[in-house]
């Protein structure tokens, strides 16, 4: 089955450079995509406002389902729940670029950090809360789901529909 994942921007993706893509991020540098199109759109926005120029565009690309149960990808799947496991793992690649953290995976699957999340971890790393305050604080009152490809291999699964 064919799975309809949107990626918001200011500008149409028409080929997908990991190079381009942002450190520090939920799951690390990578392709972020999801498969609610509202989230999209609001993401797509949110670029504007922080590049200053362009126009919410969401590009839409589709994912065969059974890539995922594939053995030569390396693939996390974190549940819609948010865990400590999930918050560890988004603190880790939220400070990728000061500690060299990295992981094998070519897609991650799991809930998108709020937006108070850079807040929310800078506590956590003080130690004014303890891991599992850090998980709870970093969920969406209504979660999100995002889709992170790392890798070229997982990239080419992605066709732009």
């Amino acid at each position: 089955m064919i799975i309809k994942l949107f990626h918001g921007s200011n500008v149409a993706i028409e080929t997908i450079d990991l190079s381009k893509s942002l450190a520090d991020k939920d799951f690390g540098r990578g392709f972020y995509l999801t498969d609610i199109e509202s989230q999209a759109m609001a993401m797509a926005q949110r670029r504007v406002r922080i590049m200053g120029h362009g126009e919410p565009i969401i590009t839409i690309f589709g994912l065969d389902d059974s890539c995922l149960l594939r053995t030569n990808l390396n693939i996390k799947f974190f549940s819609d729940e948010v865990s400590t496991e999930w918050a560890e793992f988004v603190n880790a690649n939220r400070n990728a670029s000061q500690t060299g953290f990295t992981h094998p995976f070519d897609i991650v699957i799991g809930p998108v950090a709020n937006d108070g999340v850079a807040f929310q971890l800078e506590r956590y790393n003080e130690g004014a809360i303890d891991l599992e305050t850090l998980a709870r604080e970093l969920a969406y009152h209504k979660l999100n789901r995002q889709y992170f490809f790392g890798t070229d291999k997982a990239i080419n699964y992605l066709k732009r529909l």
